[in-house]
């Protein structure tokens, strides 16, 4: 079995490499976090112009349709360089699963337009007390022409400046998926402040109305739709996570090989080169773990518990490296003149997103033993 990357997927892989280098300096990352919305519309366009925004959307819709593997690599990168833009909202959550479930005159309306950069699409798959977006406090009732929409959806990113928002529904009939337009009556935005410093929002909807075109699936195809989005969001969430942790990584090794102490940079002292190994073995592990499941939703097969336990990894990961790394660079880990300071921001933030590592193990521990049961 031949395990190597295509031609075309190591290309795209380091052309996203340079586009972030260029735009993710220092300088650059400082400016943008002075902004009202941690966006950098200037690398979106880039990213546009480069056809990257378009692995995972059919050459019809005027995507690469590279597939969602190579939509990962994309998000290891841009977790490399902390880079401030919406790739798995925007693209894993929202434009693959339109990609794979929406009908042709959405997909047609939209995906052309999301892999060309001209509309940014978003997705709110998280409630207070839940994120599982098949089992929905929301609701939805049948109107003339569509659907009446209440409840309230969390951290959904870059919400005023998305065109639509995917997310669920609950009706009396079975789960709905649809398009919400954030700016469409009955919709209120409230920014809410998130760990990684980001701004994201509360979506509240009263009675909002959303047309039948913009109905994306219903019934056991919304289910099946919603279940996707949940494994496709959590495996682009660790590859984000295997770009943050390798360069909080290295960037321990870095520092610790020109800090010195007692006339010896500090990287000779055991302890130390202990806990960097310790960092490489996490950052690998999950990486591994990660692209199993990356490359089991691509090819479609059965994926949730390969999913699962790639999320635990990206939490217990995140958690070890991010500690490991500040320990090491001792009070300048911290500095935020320093970059290491967005890098654990960041992973903090994932770590906690669709689902931390005690909870998954629980679940996944469930599934274990009800399959177990079943076949005893």
């Amino acid at each position: 079995m031949d395990f190597s990357v295509s031609e075309e997927l190591t290309s795209a892989q380091q052309l996203a490499q340079q586009i972030f280098n260029d735009f993710t300096t220092v300088d650059k990352l400082r400016a943008v976090e002075e902004q009202a919305e941690s966006f950098d519309g200037g690398l979106w366009q880039a990213l546009a112009a480069a056809g990257l925004l378009g692995l995972d959307i059919g050459e019809s819709q005027g995507g690469t349709d590279l597939g969602f593997y190579a939509l990962t690599a994309l998000c290891e990168e841009a977790g490399r360089s902390v880079a401030p833009v919406p790739l798995v909202p925007a693209l894993a959550s929202a434009a693959s699963t339109l990609h794979r479930f929406a009908p042709d005159s959405i997909k047609d309306r939209w995906l052309p337009s999301i892999a060309d950069g001209s509309a940014l699409l978003g997705a709110a798959l998280e409630e207070y007390n839940n994120d599982d977006p098949c089992t929905p406090v929301t609701t939805a009732q049948a109107v003339e022409n569509g659907f009446s929409i209440t409840g309230t959806k969390i951290c959904v990113s870059h919400a005023p400046k998305s065109a639509r928002i995917l997310l669920s529904a609950q009706t009396t009939d079975g789960l709905l998926v649809v398009l919400v337009d954030p700016m469409a009556a009955g919709v209120t935005l409230s920014p809410q402040l998130v760990t990684s410093g980001e701004t994201r929002y509360q979506l509240q909807l009263d009675n909002a109305h959303v047309p039948a075109a913009d109905v994306v699936a219903s019934g056991a195809r919304a289910v099946e739709a919603m279940s996707w989005t949940v494994q496709a969001t959590r495996t682009a969430l660790c590859a984000t996570m295997v770009g943050l942790t390798d360069k909080m990584m290295r960037m321990t090794g870095s520092y610790t090989t020109e800090r010195e102490q007692f006339g010896r940079a500090i990287a000779t002292f055991q302890a130390v080169s202990h806990r960097v190994a310790d960092c490489y073995i996490d950052v690998e592990c999950l990486r591994l773990v990660t692209q199993q499941a990356a490359s089991l939703i691509d090819q479609g097969r059965p994926a949730q518990d390969a999913v699962t336990i790639a999320k635990i990894w990206c939490g217990d990961a995140a958690h070890r490296v991010s500690q490991a790394a500040q320990h090491c660079h001792g009070g300048t880990g911290v500095d935020r003149d320093y970059p290491l300071f967005r890098y654990c921001l960041a992973a903090r933030q994932i770590e906690l997103s669709m689902g931390n590592s005690a909870r998954l193990t629980g679940e996944l521990g469930e599934r274990i033993a009800a399959e177990f049961l079943e076949s005893a």
